[in-house]
C-alpha cells in the first residue's frame, strides 16, 4: 500500500529527474503534486502548465544561473480585480524587494492567438510589478520580452532573443553550435509532434491557405531548419534560424529566405517555387522551432513524430491512405533486404516502405560494423543515395517524401514526381535510375479503385493487361495495371516484390486473367492475409492480402511448387484503431524463414 505522501523520483523528464536528485523539487501524494522545496511551494501536477513552469524553474536555476532564494510563485497582481497571479517572478535583491523578471508559463500546444494573449499578460504583469523583463513560456515556444519597450501593434521591437542570465547582459542570439547550454535541444517525440503542429495551425492560418498549400510551406520551413543544423559552422557560432534580440519580422523573413533560395538552388527537385508565406507567419513558426535540433534527435524520434503527424494530417485533410507502419515493417523483413539491393516503391506516398527499408539497412549496418562508425554510414549511405527509388503521382506528396527522406538523414534523391504507369521511357529521361529490370525488390501499396481510362491514358495499349485479347480495355484498374508495371521494373529471375493486393484479385472469378498472368510471368512465394481493418483507421476499408512473388526468368519453366500461406490476425491495433498488444506479424516471419529454407526456395 502506497503512502500517500510518498516521494516520487522518477518522474519522465530528464529536467525533472535532475531537478528532484539536486533537491529543486519534489513529488507528492503518488507523484499528482510538485513541491518546489526551496519556496515550500505545493502544486498540482496533473495541470499541464505545471510541467512547463517546473522545467522552466530548473532552467531558471541551471542555465540562467538565478538564485532559488530570489524566486517566488503565484504573486498576486495589487489592485486587480477579478485576481491575477503571475507563475513565476525573479526578484534583484534577497529581500525580494525589486522585481527582475516576470514568467507566464501556459502549457505547449496552445495556439498562436493564446500564446499572443499570453505574452501580453505577462508584459501586464511585468508591468504592475515594475519588471523590466517579461517572458512567456509554453513548452518549446518561448518569447523574451523589455516591458518599457513593448508596443501591442510591433511586438517584436520589444522582443529579445532571451532573458539575462544571471543579471547580465542582453545577448543578441540565444542559440549557438556547441554551447553547452544554448545549442539547439534534442525533444521527444510529443514534443515534436507538438511543435509540428504548432506550425501547421500557423501556416494554415484557420483556413486561409489549403490544408495542402500549408503543409508545402511548412515542408520547405523545416528543409531550411535542417540545411541550417548542417552547415558547417565554428562552436559558439549562432545559427540563422532564430529570432535575433529586437529583430523585425521582414529581418527574419530575408535571412530564411535567403537560405532557401540557396537550397532550393542547389536542389531543385525538391522545391520549385518561392516562399508563400507573410514575414509575421514565418517569425512565429521560427519562434516554434528555433530551439529544436531536427538534426540531433533520434532517428525513430524525428521519424515517428512526422509520420504521426502526415498521418493526422493527410488522413483527415487529404483523404490519402497510408500503409500501418507494422505492415510496412513486416514487409521489409519478409523481403530481407541488402544494401547492394536496388529498392523501389512505384507507389510510394510519403515514403513509409523507401523508410523502413533505409532503417533495415541502417541497422545491419550498426550489426555489421559495429565498432566502426564510418564504414557503418558508408553502408546505410550508399544505399541511401543510390539504391533507393520511390515514385508517386501527386507532386505534392512527392515532396512530402522527399522531405521525410531528409528528416531521416537522406536518401531523398531518387524520388520523382511522376505516374509509374506512364512511359518507363520517360522516367528514364528523368532519373537514369528507372528502367526495366533494373530493380532487385519492389514494396509496394498501389492505390485502388480508381480506374484508368483508354480514352485519358491511351498507355493503357501498352498493357498485357489492359488489353482483352488484342483488343484494348476501355478501362482497367489501377491496382491491376500497377501488377504488370512492378513485374516489368523487377529483375529477371532474381527480382523479388512485396504487393498489397485487395482479395478480388486473388478470388473473383472475373479475374482469373490476372490470376493467370500473375502465374505466368512470377513465382508466388507467399500470401499473407490481412485483418478486415488493417487500412480502417486510414479511411480505407477494402479486405487485402500482402502477396511475395520472384519474377520468373525469361526461359524459366513453370513446375509446381509450395506457396506460404498465412493469416495475421493481430497487427498491432484492433478494428477501433486502438493498440492492441498482439502481433502476430514477426511470427510469421519467423514461420516464412523456416518454410523457404526448408523448400530451398529461391
Amino acid at each position: 500500500m502506497s503512502d500517500k505522501n510518498q516521494i516520487i523520483t522518477t518522474p519522465p523528464q530528464d529536467k525533472i529527474k535532475e531537478g528532484v536528485a539536486k533537491g529543486y523539487f519534489r513529488f507528492l501524494n503518488d507523484g499528482t503534486k510538485i513541491e518546489y522545496l526551496p519556496q515550500g511551494h505545493k502544486e498540482n501536477y496533473n495541470d499541464p502548465e505545471e510541467h512547463v513552469r517546473a522545467e522552466y524553474y530548473f532552467d531558471l536555476l541551471e542555465k540562467y544561473h538565478y538564485p532559488s532564494k530570489r524566486i517566488s510563485f503565484e504573486i498576486e497582481m495589487p489592485d486587480r480585480t477579478p485576481e491575477r497571479y503571475a507563475d513565476i517572478v525573479i526578484y534583484e535583491d534577497d529581500a525580494k524587494t525589486r522585481t527582475y523578471i516576470v514568467v507566464e508559463c501556459k502549457k505547449d500546444g496552445i495556439s498562436d492567438a493564446e500564446y499572443e494573449q499570453a505574452t501580453k499578460q505577462a508584459i501586464a504583469n511585468a508591468r504592475v510589478l515594475k519588471a523590466p523583463y517579461a517572458m512567456c513560456v509554453a513548452g518549446n515556444t518561448q518569447r523574451a520580452m523589455e516591458t518599457d519597450a513593448w508596443n501591442d501593434k510591433e511586438p517584436e521591437r520589444a522582443t529579445i532573443t532571451d532573458i539575462p542570465i544571471s543579471y547580465g547582459k542582453i545577448e543578441e542570439f540565444r542559440y549557438k553550435k556547441g554551447d553547452p547550454n544554448w545549442d539547439v535541444k534534442t525533444v521527444n517525440q510529443d514534443e515534436l509532434k507538438r511543435a509540428f503542429q504548432k506550425c501547421h495551425n500557423t501556416l494554415w492560418a484557420g483556413g486561409k491557405r489549403s490544408p495542402t498549400t500549408a503543409f508545402d510551406e511548412f515542408a520547405k520551413i523545416i528543409f531550411v531548419k535542417i540545411r541550417d543544423e548542417k552547415k558547417g559552422r565554428r562552436t559558439g557560432e549562432p545559427y540563422d534560424f532564430q529570432i535575433k534580440t529586437h529583430e523585425p519580422a521582414e529581418s527574419v523573413y530575408r535571412r530564411i529566405n535567403g537560405i532557401y533560395l540557396e537550397a532550393k538552388e542547389r536542389d531543385p527537385e525538391i522545391f520549385k517555387e518561392s516562399l508563400k508565406i507573410e514575414p509575421e507567419e514565418l517569425y512565429t513558426v521560427v519562434e516554434h522551432l528555433q530551439g529544436i535540433s531536427l538534426n540531433k534527435t533520434d532517428l525513430d524520434t524525428k521519424g515517428v513524430a512526422f509520420e504521426q503527424f502526415m498521418e493526422d494530417f493527410f488522413k483527415g485533410k487529404n483523404g490519402q491512405f497510408f500503409t500501418p507502419r507494422l505492415i510496412v515493417n513486416f514487409a521489409i523483413q519478409m523481403m530481407d533486404i541488402k544494401n547492394e539491393h536496388k529498392v523501389l516503391d512505384p507507389a510510394c506516398g510519403s515514403g513509409g516502405f523507401l523508410l523502413h527499408a533505409l532503417d533495415h539497412v541502417r541497422k545491419q549496418a550498426q550489426e555489421y560494423y559495429p565498432d566502426d562508425l564510418g564504414e557503418q554510414y558508408a553502408y546505410w549511405h550508399d544505399f541511401a543515395a543510390n539504391n533507393l527509388f520511390g515514385i508517386e503521382i501527386n507532386d505534392s506528396i512527392a515532396r512530402v517524401a522527399k522531405m521525410n527522406m531528409i528528416i531521416h538523414d537522406d536518401g531523398h534523391t531518387n524520388v520523382i514526381g511522376f505516374d509509374a504507369l506512364s512511359s518507363i521511357d520517360k522516367m528514364y529521361e528523368k532519373n537514369l535510375g528507372f528502367a526495366k529490370d533494373r530493380f532487385d525488390i519492389i514494396v509496394t501499396n498501389p492505390p485502388f479503385g480508381a480506374s484508368v481510362k483508354f480514352t485519358e491514358h491511351p498507355y493503357l495499349s501498352g498493357f498485357t493487361l489492359g488489353k482483352n485479347g488484342s483488343k484494348v480495355r476501355t478501362n482497367q484498374s489501377t491496382e491491376i495495371l500497377f501488377i504488370e508495371r512492378c513485374i516489368d521494373f523487377l529483375r529477371s529471375g532474381t527480382g523479388k516484390m512485396a504487393i498489397v493486393l485487395p482479395d478480388g484479385i486473388l478470388t473473383n472469378s472475373s479475374l482469373q486473367y490476372v490470376r493467370d498472368f500473375l502465374m505466368e510471368k512470377t513465382q508466388i512465394m507467399a500470401v499473407v492475409s490481412l485483418p478486415p481493418f488493417a487500412f480502417a483507421h486510414f479511411g480505407a476499408g477494402v479486405k487485402s492480402s500482402l502477396v511475395f512473388i520472384r519474377k520468373r526468368g525469361a526461359n524459366e519453366k513453370i513446375t509446381r511448387y509450395p506457396i506460404f500461406m498465412a493469416i495475421a490476425e493481430h497487427v498491432g491495433y484492433d478494428a477501433t484503431g486502438r493498440k492492441d498488444p498482439l502481433n502476430t506479424l514477426p511470427e510469421i516471419v519467423e514461420k516464412y524463414k523456416e518454410f523457404i529454407t526448408k523448400n530451398a526456395i529461391i
